[in-house]
C-alpha cells in the first residue's frame, strides 16, 4: 500500500522516480480504507531531503499511511522556502490545540546538540507537544536529537556530550533478538551515526526503558519504552547513500576540525563512493515499527486511546 502524501509535495518527483509506491490525497478519498495516521514533527533544517526519506521508508509495507507534517510553532525555517512550509505543513499548537489524534508520529533530530535544551527557542512547543502525545498519539518514534530531548523531557536522563563527533557506520549488537522491532536484522547491523552527543545504558538502566541494539561506541542506540509506544532511535536509518558525505563536506567547508566518517568511505577516502551497509535494515526497521508496534496495537477507534 501507498504513502498517502499532500498533492504537489517535492518528495513525489523524487520516489516516483524510485518507483516508490504513493498515493495523492485526491486519489486516497476514494478508497474504503483505515489508513494509519502518522505525523513527521520535522525539526531537521533539510526539511525536503528529511520528507523524502522517511517517506521512502513508511511506504515499503502493505499498510496504507496517512502522512502529516507538522512545524514548531513559532519557530521559522531558516533553510526552507515559507512557501513549501506554508503549503505542507501544520501548525503544532493547532494541531494539538485541534483534538486531531495519531497512530503515530515521529520526531527527527535537530543541529542543536550542544545547546541546553532551554535554550532551544522551541523548548516550551516541543515539550508541549510531548504532553500532548501521551494522550493523542498511540506510538511515538524519536529520532537523534529527538531522542536526546524527549529522553530528558519523559525520564530526566541527561545527554552526555562527545569529545568529538561521532559520524559513520556503526555496527550495533542486538540485545534482545525476540522484539518484534528488529525481526529479520543481522547481529550486528549498520547504522548511520552523525551526532556530538550520546546515551549512555547506565543512565537508562535506572529506568523502565529497555535498550534493544547498541555497542560501546555508539552508546544506547535503541530503546524502547515499558509499554513499547515509545521508540528512541539515536541513528539514522532514513539517511540517503550519500548524506553523511554532504555532511561532512558542509563540515569541512565551515572550516571545523573533523574526522573522516567511519566506516564509510572505502579506504577512508573522500574522493571514493560511500559504502551502503544500512539500507535493507532501514526498511526492515521502520516495516516492523508500522506493522507491529502500530498497526497491530494501536485502536481502530483513535478516539479510545489512553
Amino acid at each position: 500500500m501507498p504513502v498517502n502524501v499532500p498533492c504537489g509535495l517535492p518528495a513525489i518527483d523524487t520516489l516516483r522516480e524510485e518507483s516508490v509506491f504513493l498515493m495523492t490525497e485526491d486519489r486516497a478519498m476514494h478508497q474504503d480504507i483505515r489508513p494509519l495516521k502518522i505525523a513527521i514533527v520535522n525539526l531537521m533544517p533539510t526539511k525536503i531531503a528529511t520528507e523524502t526519506q522517511l517517506i521512502r521508508l513508511l511506504s515499503n509495507t502493505p499498510l496504507q499511511v496517512q502522512l502529516s507534517l507538522v512545524s514548531i510553532a513559532g519557530h521559522r525555517s531558516k533553510n526552507t522556502a515559507a512557501s513549501h512550509m506554508d503549503a505542507f505543513y501544520a501548525d503544532s499548537y493547532e494541531v494539538r490545540t485541534s483534538g486531531q489524534r495519531f497512530d503515530g508520529i515521529i520526531v527527527t533530530g535537530a543541529p542543536v546538540e550542544t545547546l541546553p535544551f532551554e535554550e532551544v527557542d522551541y523548548w516550551d512547543e516541543l515539550t508541549a507537544l510531548f504532553e500532548w502525545s501521551r494522550t493523542h498519539v498511540y506510538q511515538s518514534l524519536f529520532i537523534c536529537w529527538g531522542v536526546n530531548a524527549a529522553l530528558w523531557h519523559f525520564y530526566g536522563i541527561k545527554k552526555h556530550l562527545l569529545a568529538e563527533k561521532l559520524s559513520g557506520v556503526y555496527p550495533l549488537d542486538i540485545y534482545d533478538a525476540r522484539d518484534q522491532l528488529l525481526l529479520g536484522m543481522d547481529d550486528p547491523f549498520y547504522m548511520p551515526q552523525s551526532r556530538y552527543a550520546t546515551v549512555l545504558a547506565s543512565d537508562i538502566e535506572t529506568t523502565p526503558l529497555k535498550v534493544l541494539a547498541g555497542s560501546p561506541e555508539a552508546g544506547a542506540v535503541i530503546c524502547v519504552s515499558e509499554n513499547r509506544r515509545q521508540v528512541y532511535v539515536t541513528g539514522h536509518l532514513e539517511y540517503e547513500a550519500d548524506t553523511l558525505a554532504r555532511e561532512y563536506q558542509r563540515d569541512v567547508k565551515a572550516g571545523l576540525d573533523i574526522a573522516i566518517p567511519r566506516n564509510y568511505f572505502p579506504g577512508d577516502d573522500p574522493t571514493k563512493k560511500p559504502l551502503v551497509r544500512w539500507r535493507t535494515y532501514a526498511h526492515q526497521f521502520f516495516a516492523n515499527w508500522l506493522n507491529y508496534y502500530v498497526y497491530q496495537e494501536t485502536p481502530y477507534r483513535l478516539e479510545e486511546i489512553e
